[in-house]
């Protein structure tokens, strides 16, 4: 495989650190960038050459970005002293980000005029997931471009997914955090529903996990259920966000999402309630509060079916 030149913007987030230390570990050579340093000087230990500004980045082969929202990926690539503010451009953008389809086309439009190619490449998982090596990535972009990304793509996960040109990525990523959310809720709410009933949640999840109705999602959260340890893999103010994302597209589509508007309401519960930081598997506990109940850790070895693979 030909090498290129690799740099990661956002490397200091939960996701963006955990992606770029799979591609240092791959071997590959990775310069980082994160707007506070001392969160990816850690990656220096792996490899990794920590830059201190976007202007480092811009010559390279390949940038990944891994940012919160839309803004941050219009700030980060169109801004004053963004990726493509000046000459020398990279040669491609890979953003694995979650943002909406008109920021991403935005962003793609000015890259363009440079001659930067762009992949939306969102993916689906948590820190965790990809130290497991079970993140899997769906992208979308000039096929030619994918080609080049797509050994770099594969050894951050499992899998990737080409689904065509332009901005089909995001409205796949858009369906499939609207599916966690709906999944999330359901999960909490009946998870309740059987503890109310004389079940404890390790039993209840272990026969969930072990049916047809069980899922890798509904196994490594399990573990925050049984014990209530909301320490975050993603919270609820970023699943709203993108369960607006979603409400948002099925509304300029005619498409009705009524369980989706359901679980929207529930999360934006948690934020109103002041619950920004923690995981937004902490829905359990307000189900349980609307239930009457105050659930208590079980204290019990779960397993969340992400054993470690060497990366």
């Amino acid at each position: 495989m030909p090498k290129h030149t690799l740099g990661w913007v956002g490397a200091g987030g939960r996701m963006g650190f955990a992606m770029a230390k799979r591609l240092l570990a791959a071997g590959h050579e990775v310069r980082v960038y994160n707007r506070t340093r001392s969160k990816v000087e850690p990656l220096a230990e792996f490899g990794a050459k920590v830059v201190d500004s976007l202007s480092e980045l811009r010559g390279l082969d390949i940038v990944f970005t891994t940012v919160s929202a839309s803004d941050d990926l219009i700030a980060v690539c169109t801004g004053s002293d963004g990726l493509l503010a000046k000459g020398n451009a990279p040669k491609m953008i890979v953003d694995c980000s979650s943002v909406s389809e008109e920021a991403s086309s935005q962003v793609r439009e000015a890259a363009a005029k440079l001659g930067t190619a762009m992949l939306a490449a969102p993916v689906s998982g948590n820190a965790k997931v990809v130290a497991a090596g079970k993140l899997t990535i769906v992208a979308s972009g000039p096929r030619a471009a994918f080609d080049v990304a797509q050994p770099y793509l594969a050894a951050l996960g499992v899998g990737v997914t080409y689904v065509g040109e332009g901005e089909l990525a995001r409205m796949v990523k858009i369906c499939h955090n609207l599916l966690l959310g709906v999944v999330a809720q359901s999960l909490a709410e009946i998870t309740v529903l059987a503890e109310k009933g004389g079940v404890k949640r390790s039993a209840f999840l272990e026969f969930i996990n072990n049916s047809v109705m069980g899922s890798q999602f509904s196994r490594y959260k399990t573990p925050a259920f049984v014990n209530l340890d909301w320490t975050p893999t993603f919270t609820p103010v970023l699943l709203r966000k993108d369960l607006d994302l979603g409400l948002k597209a099925a509304k300029e589509l005619g498409v009705a999402l009524p369980v989706t508007k359901t679980a929207r309401g529930e999360v934006d519960k948690l934020v109103q309630a002041g619950h920004t930081e923690c995981d937004f598997a902490i829905l359990i506990e307000q189900a349980a509060t609307a239930a009457g109940m105050k659930l208590t850790p079980e204290n019990v070895a779960v397993d969340d079916g992400l054993k470690k693979k060497s990366a």
